[in-house]
């Protein structure tokens, strides 16, 4: 049987460089962003960027876990398929995935006593679905680089 996400993610020693990859992912489709819903994701980016030093990391570092348990059966169905390129696999189930992403930090949200962050997000949140699909084929290769090695 092959190892879980949670298994190669989120080791001690990988689970860093996963955060790191990460945070780069979302700084590269941030600023590939364009239009109206691209100036809103860049603007929330920047407030919760600049709210407090080490945010975004200690964000993602959090939500992590949770994340991968969400794309944990996609990754399960993806390896005994056979099929290759867990991004395309992603891509094909992209409403699906992006919701079941966005529960995590919708849950979040929920419990945010942060009312600049519960804002910023709340900016995005109505078009957050489609730059997540977008961005899945740079999640599928980054949960592969981890994940196959």
């Amino acid at each position: 049987m092959a190892p879980t996400l949670h298994e190669t993610l989120l080791t001690p020693d990988t689970e860093p460089s996963v955060v790191a990859d990460s945070l780069t992912l979302i700084e590269q489709e941030v600023r590939g962003k364009s239009g109206i819903s691209g100036a809103a994701v860049k603007l929330a980016y920047k407030t919760a960027k600049t709210f407090a030093k080490g945010y975004l990391q200690s964000t993602v570092e959090s939500l992590l876990p949770d994340l991968v348990t969400e794309l944990e059966p996609y990754w399960a169905d993806f390896a005994a398929s056979g099929a290759s390129g867990f991004g395309d696999y992603l891509v094909k189930r992209g409403d699906e995935v992006s919701e079941a992403l966005l529960s995590v930090s919708d849950a979040r949200a929920r419990m945010s006593e942060r009312p600049v962050i519960i804002k910023a997000y709340g900016t995005v949140r109505g078009s957050a679905g489609k730059h997540i699909v977008a961005a899945l084929p740079a999640v599928g290769a980054l949960v592969e680089k981890y994940a196959l090695s």
